[in-house]
């Protein structure tokens, strides 16, 4: 009888923990989205052009560090950039200011210039003023069209998820300057 209740005794002080346990004091509970003011979710599509100034008088991508290696690395392995590049509705720099790509982006590839991006778009135009929409991808800069997903937002894009396709449109070999083409697609709520 006494090895029973030594046995059963575990179970009997984690039940009644559970049984007086205060409900507000869960770890998580589920929500309807309606209860966070969000109504239906929608499908946005954005379209933009990234510029990434590395050489300039006024860059907008600074190399912060590399490895030890990197300068014998054909494809720059280890070297990483922090960026707060313009994006702007048209080709030309000078059109319209729609937000910034603010982040880092990092050599990741030893087989061709592939990078790591990590990065928030930062609106500053019409209804997507203040928001963001963020990125953790890869980016093999030379494929045609690239692909990175969208792994969530803030602002009107809070809860987003989606991708965003890439394609550059210029690349000046000697200063490494690009325009780089991007077509969002995400889903959010409104």
């Amino acid at each position: 009888m006494a090895k029973t209740f030594l046995v059963l005794s575990p179970f009997l002080l984690i039940f009644s923990t559970l049984i007086s346990a205060n409900p507000s004091q869960y770890f998580s509970e589920t929500l309807a989205p309606s209860s966070l003011g969000l109504k239906q979710e929608k499908l946005t599509h954005l379209h933009f052009y990234f510029h990434d100034i590395v050489k300039a008088k006024h860059p907008t991508a600074l190399k912060v560090t590399q490895a030890t290696t990197t300068n014998m690395s054909a494809t720059y392995f280890g070297a990483v950039w922090m960026m707060d590049d313009p994006l702007t509705v048209e080709l030309e720099l000078d059109s319209k200011l729609v937000g910034r790509a603010q982040g880092i982006y990092a050599s990741a590839s030893q087989s061709e210039i592939g990078f790591l991006m990590v990065l928030n778009f930062a609106f500053t135009e019409g209804k997507f003023n203040g928001s963001t929409l963020s990125i953790l991808g890869r980016n093999a800069i030379f494929s045609t069209l690239r692909e990175m997903p969208i792994v969530g937002g803030s602002g009107v894009f809070r809860f987003a998820r989606g991708y965003a396709q890439a394609s550059t449109h210029f690349f000046d070999v000697k200063t490494t300057n690009a325009i780089v083409e991007y077509n969002v697609y995400v889903f959010h709520y409104y």
